[in-house]
């Protein structure tokens, strides 16, 4: 079979190594292999790039083994060709068990060029990909806060979600901050609801009437402070959004013509679909 790398390499990545295996074809047909094991650290990958740059390889490939290749990528990015090949693809070879054969596997499939490489999307894009998803992620704390606190209210048999369409809304969070500071009152409570909610006022103070204690107050005090947090945590990732997304900004407007696409969903959008 045509060898199109003679000078390559393959790396089996694990959490604290990294067991790089180099593959050298010979004019007379002969095969050298070099292989040698690294940390992780940055001082080891570093050590790891120098040991193949003295081997002259030109391309080097590994399995994209959960997230542990990312700093391996991003110190042999500047000086090799890599190849990011998706285990469901690269098949192992019976018998094969130990790290050395893995990475000399994957050097062989490299050097005939049977690895079909997994697209890497660049530094600016999985930077908006890491913001976006940790977006996500606090978006749904945020309402898992949410729903602890109307949970603690049902317990105390205060139905505050069956009056208010959002109990985190203005009318909401003045009723809560009321329900911590100590306030019992139905009537007082019901003075903190905007005018513009169209729900009875009788029904309102119905649904106020419960029986709140000290650690329930204490509780629903805990998950506002985590919504407070959180809130601003996603205020400032939406920033840190707008600042990445400047370079993007004519798809960002083709896809903000549609409707229901914001600026957020649009880099959610320019992120997930370089993928």
């Amino acid at each position: 079979m045509e060898v199109l790398h003679p000078r390559c390499a393959g790396l089996d990545v694990h959490k604290e190594s990294v067991v790089a295996c180099i593959r050298i074809h010979g004019p007379d047909n002969t095969t050298e292999r070099v292989v040698e094991t690294f940390g992780t650290t940055t001082t080891e990958l570093e050590r790891l790039a120098e040991f193949l740059s003295k081997h002259e390889v030109t391309h080097v490939a590994m399995e994209a083994t959960g997230s542990y290749w990312k700093p391996v990528w991003t110190v042999l990015m500047p000086e090799f060709e890599l190849i990011l090949a998706n285990a469901a693809y690269v098949k192992n070879v019976p018998g094969r068990k130990t790290d050395v054969n893995d990475a000399m596997w994957l050097g062989d499939l490299l050097a005939h060029g049977l690895i079909r490489g997994s697209f890497v999307p660049e530094a600016d894009i999985q930077d908006l990909r890491a913001l976006t998803r940790t977006r996500k992620q606090f978006t749904r704390e945020l309402a898992s806060q949410v729903q602890r606190i109307d949970k603690v209210l049902v317990t105390a048999n205060i139905k505050l979600s069956s009056v208010l369409s959002d109990i985190m809304g203005a009318s909401g969070r003045a009723i809560l901050d009321a329900l911590v500071a100590g306030e019992t009152d139905p009537h007082n409570l019901l003075k903190l609801v905007d005018r513009r909610v169209r729900t009875p006022h009788p029904q309102i103070v119905e649904a106020l009437r419960g029986r709140l204690n000290n650690c329930q107050r204490f509780l629903i005090s805990q998950h506002l402070q985590q919504i407070d947090s959180l809130s601003r945590a996603l205020a400032a990732i939406d920033a840190e959004v707008g600042e990445r997304l400047e370079p993007f900004q004519k798809a960002v407007e083709n896809l903000s013509t549609m409707p229901g696409i914001s600026e957020v969903s649009a880099a959610v959008i320019i992120s997930d679909d370089r993928s």
